[in-house]
């Protein structure tokens, strides 16, 4: 079954229905999050992580039904096929959610929502895999919007969202590892270096005034609030 033939079947499974295998998409997810993760990290999650990480898997169902919402009503238009611009759509959604993560991660450290919001993912000075997941809801509402809104002003090719969203939970995983698990001549080669590594994020969880990009640094390069 390919991925058109898995949205069209979506399309008419009754609503409860696919709520639920979002849920569960998103729940299978965070557990091969932490899975991973648990080679790297073994101590325990406290009960107020477990649960700020639940509320997160909820509240990224909604972003997850609330974009096939907006695509089986035709507010988002999704290429489909096997064609060359899988790789420049990849690309594009990549670097554009860079840059927008990247300003609204800046916004939420240089205003009030850092108290009101963001800090509370700062309570972890040394990241670990589930301060992925242990976000303020109105930040992961903020995140997911960001990603609504670019499918909405460009028709993405669905292999191309697929490939994004598996990279995206890369660096997120990479980044609350709390360990760099990439050897450090790979970390010097040309391009790798200007990569969100787990040495970039968790810097910037130990010093909150420099590395604000999440799968790159070159926004942080390039205004001057790279570390």
């Amino acid at each position: 079954m390919n991925i058109e033939t898995l949205l069209n079947y979506l399309l008419q499974l009754p609503v409860g229905y696919v709520w639920l295998i979002f849920l569960v998409e998103n729940a299978l997810i965070t557990c091969s999050v932490l899975l991973i993760g648990s080679f790297f990290y073994k101590g325990p999650y406290t009960s107020k992580e477990w649960a700020i990480c639940i509320i997160t898997n909820i509240i990224n169902t909604i972003v997850t039904y609330a974009g096939f919402w907006l695509w089986k009503h035709g507010i988002v238009r999704i290429a489909m096929g096997v064609t060359w611009s899988i790789l420049l759509d990849f690309l594009l959604l990549f670097m554009a959610m860079d840059l927008l993560m990247y300003v609204f991660h800046i916004a939420i450290h240089k205003t009030f929502l850092y108290k009101a919001v963001h800090h509370l993912h700062h309570e972890a000075v040394d990241p670990k895999p589930i301060d992925l997941f242990v976000l303020h809801p109105v930040e992961t509402f903020g995140f997911g919007s960001l990603w609504l809104l670019l499918l909405v002003v460009y028709p993405f090719n669905i292999y191309a969202i697929v490939i994004y969203l598996t990279i995206n939970v890369i660096f997120g995983l990479a980044g609350h590892l709390g360990i760099e698990p990439v050897p450090e001549k790979i970390l010097r080669l040309p391009l790798i270096k200007y990569l969100g590594t787990s040495t970039f994020h968790h810097n910037h969880h130990q010093d909150i005034q420099h590395n604000f990009g999440f799968y790159t640094s070159i926004w942080d390069r390039l205004f001057k609030t790279y570390k």
